[in-house]
């Protein structure tokens, strides 16, 4: 027998024991090539980014224009502009998240993951280029969201850095929230099932939420939920980063949030992931 025929035949629990000798660079190579391989899939699939391209359009001009009157008053909408846009920011990330999960059942039904189980890679390699990607995707949906809201009014009362790092925090937290989502879709028999579950947890949370309308506004049962719920500190934060305002209290509540999603949700679904595999 060959030594390439030997290799091909060992157990796959020999190839899981070799992921603990993988090194940093190596697993950084594998999640690079993990990254291209799903960044093509989306170029023979570009139908797979008109969620990406369309929904910050459609949910800008919505919330502004059906929602903005009622919540601004009247000739007010432009105001909301400021108010929703920065909102909607954390809405992006959640929505986008949740594709992570089922793109990760998917590949399972396709028998993707087959492959993967005969090669010496890292298993988290494969789930952290899916969050590589998602972020990318994310980010483009962002801009595509900022690009609608200065072309409504949008306006930036403090720099182009406060912006940045709102930026950078909705990405932050997005990618901790793509941890749940994988768990989910690691979970899950089929894809429809992770988009209804995890519909059933977005709506919540983000109606729930200073996302599209202020606390103040809501019965006392609901504005206390709204003052625990995460997407609420990491709209604040992106609001007072882009308006101006008293930002600590709100970032590192989110980033508090965002380290204990990972910690606890990143070791469940890589251990889901070896499972099943």
């Amino acid at each position: 027998m060959s030594t390439a025929t030997a290799t091909l035949d060992r157990p796959v629990k020999a190839v899981a024991a070799d992921e603990g000798r993988i090194g940093l660079r190596a697993n950084l190579r594998h999640i690079g090539a993990l990254a291209r391989r799903n960044m093509l899939q989306i170029k023979q699939d570009p139908e797979s980014m008109f969620d990406v391209l369309l929904m910050p359009v459609i949910f800008t001009l919505l919330f502004v224009y059906v929602f903005g009157g009622a919540v601004a008053g009247k000739g007010n909408q432009q105001e909301y502009v400021n108010y929703v846009v920065p909102g909607l920011m954390a809405m992006m990330g959640m929505n986008i998240a949740m594709a992570v999960g089922t793109g990760i059942n998917d590949d399972f039904k396709k028998g993707v993951m087959d492959r993967f189980r005969t090669m010496p890679i890292a298993r988290s390699s494969v789930l952290i280029a899916k969050i590589v990607v998602e972020l990318g995707r994310m980010m483009i949906a962002t801009l595509i969201l900022l690009g609608v809201g200065f072309a409504l009014g949008l306006s930036i009362h403090t720099d182009v850095l406060h912006l940045l790092g709102a930026i950078a925090l909705a990405a932050v937290f997005g990618a901790s929230l793509m941890w749940i989502f994988i768990l989910l879709g690691l979970t899950m028999k089929t894809p429809q099932a992770v988009q209804g579950v995890a519909m059933l947890v977005l709506m919540p949370l983000q109606f729930g939420s200073s996302i599209f309308a202020k606390p103040t506004t809501m019965p006392g049962w609901l504005e206390g939920f709204t003052k625990v719920n995460p997407l609420s500190n990491l709209a604040d934060a992106a609001r007072a980063m882009i308006n101006g305002g008293a930002v600590a209290h709100s970032v590192w509540i989110t980033l508090a949030w965002s380290v204990g999603i990972t910690a606890v949700t990143a070791p469940l679904a890589v251990a889901r992931f070896r499972k099943k595999t």
